[in-house]
Order: C-alpha cells, then sequence, then structure tokens
C-alpha cells in the first residue's frame, strides 16, 4: 500500500478536484483578468479575460512565473506576488501598466490584486493574481472608488516627505507617467502657509521636491532630487497654478518658440528628450491653504490628459493634501516641542572630582513627538554629586514645559540641602501645586511624572537613591557585578501619595551606577523585565570602554524606533 502523500494539494489538484468544475467556471466566467501559481511560483491556471488585457496566450503562461507570464512591469509584480506567498498578507490594487497589445491604441493601466490561497490547516497553496482595467469607462463611481483607494494609501505617516511620495507613487502609472511633489518652503519648516508669503512684489515661492515617479527606472525625467529646491520660472503654468489655486490642464504642450520654456530651457530638453506631449497641473490646499503642486506629465501613454482625469487628479490631490496638512502641523508642534527640550536640558554635564559621567537622550519617533524626559548632574555641598532622571507623562510642548519646571524645582530644592526622599516628598507637592495651577488650561495640564533622584558622596564611597514611580539604576555591586538593587519603588510625582524613602548602595572605586528612563526599557512586544535584562547585559559587556562610548553601545540595542524618550545617565566613580 503506497504511503499517504504529505504535500498539500496544490492549486492544480484542486481544479481537478471535484470543485474544479464550478471553480474553473467561475474562474473563466468572473469579468476580471485572473491567474494563479503555486508555491513554487508555476502559472496553473489563467483566464481569457488577462489575455485581453496584455495578450499573452494562456497557453503561453501555463508553467512559467510570473515574469515570464505577465507583460509590462512583470518583474515587479512577481516581487509581490513571492511577498504574498511568504508573508500571507494581501495586496489591494497594486497598480499595473502593460505596453500597447493588438487592438488598442494606448497602454492599459491596470489594478492588481495579490492575496494567496491556504489550504484548510492554513499552509499555503499558491498566489491568486485578479486584474482589473481601472481606465476603461470610467465614470464618477469610478472615480470615487480609485479616491478612496488613495485615501487608504496615501498619509500612511505623519511625515511630509513620505506623505508626498506615496502621492506619486499613487498616481503612476494610474494617471501619469512622470508625476512631482513640489512643496514650498513653508509646508517643509511649518512657517508660514504659503497664501500669506504674498506674490505682490513679484517673488517667486521656493519650492523643493517632496516626491517623484516615474514609469522609468530612476525617473530620470527629474531635473531634482527628493529634498532639492527646484526652479520655477516667474511666467509659467506652475505660477498661475499658484496664482489662481485652480489646476491648469494642458492637453498638448506647446514646446513652440515664445512659450514660457524659453525662459526654462532643462525643462524644454527633458520634454523634448522623452517625448512628454501632455501637462497637468493640480494645487495641493486644505483647510485654505495652498501648500504646493502636484505635476503630472503623460509620455510614454500616447492618450492625452481630459477632464476627467483632471477631476480624477483633484479628488486624489484632496484627500493627499489634507494628509500633507496634518503633517505638516505635526511637524511643525514636534520641531517646537524638541527645540524647548534640548534648550532645557544640560547642554553638557560634569562630574567634577568625584564621577566621570556621561548622557544620552534619543527623541521619540518621529510618529508619536517628543516627550518630556530629562537628565541633571549637578554638585551639592562637601563635594558630593547629584544624579537626576526624570519622566513627564505625555508628549509634546505642554509635556516639554512641564519637564522645565520640574527640572528647576528639583535645582532649587536641592540648594537646600535635603535628603532625597524628603526631596522627592517636596517635589511631590510641588508637582501637585503645578497641576492644579493649570487646570484652567487643559493643554498646559500635565498629571503626573516619575523621577529617580541619586546622591553620590565620595568620602565614603556610597550613593543614596530615592525612586518616585521610577525604574531602579543598574549599579555595581561589591563583586563587581552589575545588578539592579531592591529599592523602595515609590508613588509617581504629583498625587500627593505615601511619603518617598531611599536605600543606601556602596558603590566601589570604578564602579558604575546607570539611570534611564523607561523608554529605553519598554516597548509593546516585551515586558520591561525584558528590557531592563538587556541594558545590564550591555552595560555588562562594555568592559572598559568610555562612558559616551557605553550610552551609544546601550541605545544600540533598541529593537526598533523608540515609541518614547529614551534618556540615559552613566556615572563612574572616579
Amino acid at each position: 500500500m503506497a504511503a499517504p502523500d504529505p504535500r498539500p494539494p496544490g492549486p492544480e489538484e484542486l481544479l481537478r478536484g471535484p470543485a474544479g468544475p464550478v471553480l474553473r467556471s467561475l474562474l473563466t466566467h468572473a469579468g476580471l483578468g485572473l491567474a494563479v501559481w503555486d508555491t513554487e511560483l508555476r502559472c496553473v491556471w489563467a483566464n481569457d479575460v488577462l489575455t485581453r488585457y496584455d495578450g499573452i496566450p494562456r497557453e503561453q503562461r501555463l508553467g512559467r512565473p510570473p515574469r515570464a507570464s505577465l507583460a509590462g512591469d512583470a518583474a515587479a509584480l512577481e516581487e509581490t506576488v513571492r511577498d504574498v506567498l511568504d508573508t500571507g498578507a494581501c495586496v489591494i490594487g497594486r497598480p499595473y501598466r502593460v505596453p500597447v497589445v493588438q487592438g488598442d491604441r494606448r497602454p492599459r493601466f491596470l489594478a492588481a490584486t495579490a492575496l494567496r490561497l491556504d489550504d484548510p490547516d492554513g499552509l499555503p497553496l499558491g498566489v491568486a493574481l485578479l486584474v482589473l482595467d481601472v481606465r476603461s469607462g470610467r465614470g464618477v463611481q469610478d472615480r470615487l472608488a480609485v479616491a478612496s483607494e488613495a485615501g487608504a494609501r496615501i498619509g500612511t505617516t505623519l511625515d511630509v516627505v513620505r506623505t508626498a511620495q506615496e502621492l506619486a507613487d499613487f498616481t503612476v502609472p494610474l494617471l501619469a507617467d512622470y508625476v512631482t511633489v513640489d512643496l514650498t518652503e513653508a509646508v517643509r519648516l511649518g512657517g508660514e502657509p504659503l497664501e500669506r508669503l504674498g506674490t505682490a512684489d513679484g517673488r517667486v515661492p521656493t519650492f523643493r521636491r517632496a516626491g517623484v515617479a516615474s514609469v522609468h527606472d530612476g525617473a530620470p525625467e527629474s531635473l531634482w532630487a527628493s529634498g532639492d529646491a527646484v526652479f520655477v520660472p516667474k511666467a509659467s503654468p506652475f505660477t498661475q497654478v499658484l496664482h489662481t489655486g485652480r489646476p491648469l490642464l494642458q492637453p498638448h504642450i506647446d514646446t513652440s518658440p515664445g512659450t514660457w520654456l524659453d525662459n526654462d530651457p532643462a525643462r524644454a530638453e527633458k520634454i523634448r528628450r522623452f517625448g512628454m506631449h501632455s501637462l497637468l497641473i493640480v494645487p495641493l490646499q486644505a483647510r485654505g491653504l495652498l501648500m504646493g503642486v502636484v505635476v503630472l506629465v503623460r509620455a510614454d501613454n500616447p492618450t492625452p490628459f481630459d477632464d476627467g482625469d483632471r477631476l480624477l487628479a483633484e479628488e486624489i490631490a484632496a484627500r493627499a493634501a489634507l494628509s500633507l496638512d496634518n503633517a505638516r502641523r505635526y511637524t511643525r508642534e514636534r520641531t517646537a516641542a524638541l527645540t524647548l527640550q534640548r534648550s532645557l536640558l544640560p547642554r553638557r554635564v560634569d562630574g567634577g572630582d568625584a564621577m566621570e559621567v556621561a548622557a544620552h537622550y534619543v527623541p521619540a519617533d518621529a510618529e508619536y513627538s517628543a516627550g518630556g524626559d530629562w537628565f541633571d548632574v549637578f554638585g551639592l555641598s562637601g563635594g558630593r554629586l547629584a544624579l537626576v532622571v526624570g519622566d513627564v507623562v505625555g508628549h509634546g510642548i505642554a509635556a516639554a514645559a512641564a519637564m522645565g519646571r520640574l527640572r528647576t524645582a528639583i535645582r532649587t530644592l536641592a540648594d537646600l540641602d535635603l535628603p532625597p526622599a524628603e526631596l522627592l516628598a517636596r517635589l511631590d507637592r510641588t508637582s501637585a501645586h503645578l497641576v492644579e495651577a493649570d487646570e484652567a488650561d487643559p493643554e498646559c495640564c500635565s498629571v503626573g511624572a516619575t523621577c529617580v533622584y541619586a546622591v553620590y558622596d565620595p568620602g565614603v564611597r556610597t550613593c543614596t537613591v530615592a525612586l518616585a514611580g521610577h525604574p531602579p539604576p543598574v549599579v555595581t555591586g561589591a563583586d563587581g557585578s552589575l545588578a539592579f538593587p531592591d529599592l523602595p519603588h515609590g508613588t509617581p510625582l504629583g498625587y500627593g501619595l505615601p511619603p518617598h524613602e531611599a536605600a543606601v548602595l556602596e558603590l566601589p572605586p570604578g564602579g558604575l551606577i546607570a539611570l534611564y528612563s523607561d523608554g529605553l526599557v519598554e516597548d509593546r512586544e516585551h515586558d520591561i523585565d525584558v528590557g531592563m535584562e538587556r541594558v545590564r547585559g550591555a552595560l555588562a559587556r562594555g568592559g572598559d570602554s568610555s562612558l559616551a562610548e557605553l550610552c551609544a553601545a546601550v541605545v544600540d540595542t533598541l529593537p526598533r524606533a523608540p515609541e518614547d524618550d529614551v534618556t540615559l545617565l552613566l556615572a563612574r566613580a572616579r
């Protein structure tokens, strides 16, 4: 008796099985192009609709990988199919442009959707590719569907440049062969919007290229790379769109002498070289602000832009502009918060004769904005040294401002020569008073903060540490090993809860103490204990490295861009 085949059935077995006739009928009469590949990326089925789209007979597809059984940018589509097979993540509406086929006057612009086929146990059988012609017969409903897809694929982050690039990528080759997104300095730098810059004096606002896409690899049509300043002639279609705030459609670009191209020979040369024949410029404006333009050009596609293309481009640009404005506002606030926070942190730290010190601060990833972390090092009476790391709840300007007030309060209380536990108790009351004073303005109200305050006495080589809801430090023990001492945890500042306690730790000659914020040890995928052990291990491997090198080595262990500010303060007894 033959042993059963351990391999799961592939798509071809399904098509030959009891449900085969129904499946074949569905695939044949689905009304859209469809092809199926097995787990080795061999085509096992394709319908006639796909042949009408790209001109490749079904017999020439079977048994071949996507790059050999599809037209146009088939190599890129094969990578998409391979990724879907490996990850199981569905790809919807990927632009797919195929050359002119028999019976057509122009290339076809298709939308491809790839999804993995799994068996009942979740094992992959292959990948199905569904292809729809998004250009033929486009009406109002089609425009709305494409615009809705644009809203899902443009503005996935709060990053201006990435949003602009997503806009360019989405429209090529769906609408154009070459697209640029040029934004004013006002958007990129968070300054005044374009409409307030004024054009009465004849000055043309400065643009920077934020996004570019082309059907040709490397976008050779572009005179400028992303981030470069873009030359805009005073008299040109670009300034016309800026002044009117309305789109401009040129079905046929006029390159004859006496046009605006006389004053822009570099663009004129690119137009002639690549055969650019049709131009569409759409303003990017949201909430009454004009932020830049998206320029769409056709060259390989012989069909000129028409009013239907203009309407669709306006729909896409309107959705993209909202995302760009959100990113612009966020960038401006984050820049202000970072500037404020950095101005309130010490420019350098100095442990004097008592300790060698070094600090490292990393703001949260751009998606999350800056938080309210701070660190400080200052001398006390009797040659002692104070070490502080704190973290205000929240992000943005309010958190940075609250951090500055708490740092000032600690310095003021330290002048009273208070023991660490008593200093945190008074800081707790001060923080509560600050919250009460800010209750009338919710934007300024920042409830809660954590803090670790340590005082090192070089005369007796002890470090007195008090915590206010903060992670414990890493300290070198008497045996030379690094560990987290068992300390009274304390409660966060600003709540007026039971008094804080302190513990006295011995620090041997050359011993290390590391204070840090929770952004260094916490993330969404791991417990804080995992992060603490990661930090301890990095410090233990540091050996005789300088403290600056040790700071960098510890921060480099972060598994990803931090979602919260990261602060690390290292001190080594001299």
